[in-house]
């Protein structure tokens, strides 16, 4: 009988707020479903080559993430970014570079769809903290969040909006 009254409840939340007009909110940042109608249009006018496409992501120096195919030229891949087949770069270093590689895809594309640009920032981008696990021996939590905030300020400031730390390399020994 509890457990009926719990569920009933939660019914019941997840009731009012699925009758809220514009705004849902997904932890603390505001969710405007006008944006999320947008998004689905945009989906709905990509072709399935174009979707497929949104899923490569190369390196700056125009190498695939892995085994790239003998044929593939630096004009084939920029045309790739020009024709909207690819999603991220990775490596992209500088403001002028990330500009004239969202350019690229912006001005060029059928949809203007921008690539998002990533790399490793793991412990640091410029300035040079210790590895993450040297910092959790420390147990300064507001020394980890500083540290954590340089490195954030430093790599948004390159045009960085996309980083892969904190992360966990998993090796296997090959015996």
């Amino acid at each position: 009988k509890f457990s009926l009254i719990i569920l009933s409840g939660v019914c019941l939340m997840l009731a009012i707020l699925s009758c809220s007009e514009n705004k849902v909110t997904i932890g603390k940042k505001p969710f405007d479903s006008a944006i999320e109608q947008k998004i689905d249009s945009i989906i709905d006018l990509m072709t399935l080559e174009e979707k497929i496409g949104q899923l490569n992501q190369y390196s700056s120096t125009w190498d695939f993430t892995g085994p790239a195919p003998k044929d593939e030229t630096n004009a084939n891949r920029k045309a790739n970014i020009v024709s909207g087949k690819v999603g991220s770069l990775i490596n992209v270093f500088g403001v002028k570079a990330v500009r004239e590689a969202q350019k690229m895809a912006l001005d060029s594309s059928r949809l203007h769809i921008p690539m998002i640009f990533g790399t490793d920032v793991i412990h640091g981008y410029k300035t040079i903290f210790p590895i993450p696990l040297a910092e959790a021996c420390s147990w300064d939590m507001d020394l980890i969040e500083r540290s954590s905030r340089v490195a954030a300020i430093e790599a948004t400031a390159s045009g960085i909006c996309w980083t892969f730390a904190p992360m966990v390399d998993i090796c296997r020994d090959p015996r």
